[in-house]
């Protein structure tokens, strides 16, 4: 249980500013929103740079000539 709860006039500014650095309620939800977003925007911008024509055209060549090379 955080000390907000009990002591809802903090003494000193020091007190105060502890008492808010300790709270962190809620802090998780909004964490978690930013990282899916982010996580979103990324895959967003991979996928079209990935199904970009340069792309598949330079990795087709990559396996062609892979696959062309003799031992």
């Amino acid at each position: 249980m955080s000390l907000l709860h009990t002591s809802p006039i903090p003494q000193t500014a020091a007190t105060r500013l502890r008492l808010l650095r300790d709270d962190d309620a809620g802090m998780s939800t909004v964490e978690y929103a930013i990282g899916t977003i982010a996580a979103a925007a990324f895959a967003a911008v991979l996928y079209a740079v990935i199904s970009g024509e340069s792309i598949v055209t330079a990795l087709t060549d990559l396996v062609q000539r892979a696959l062309s090379v003799s031992f």
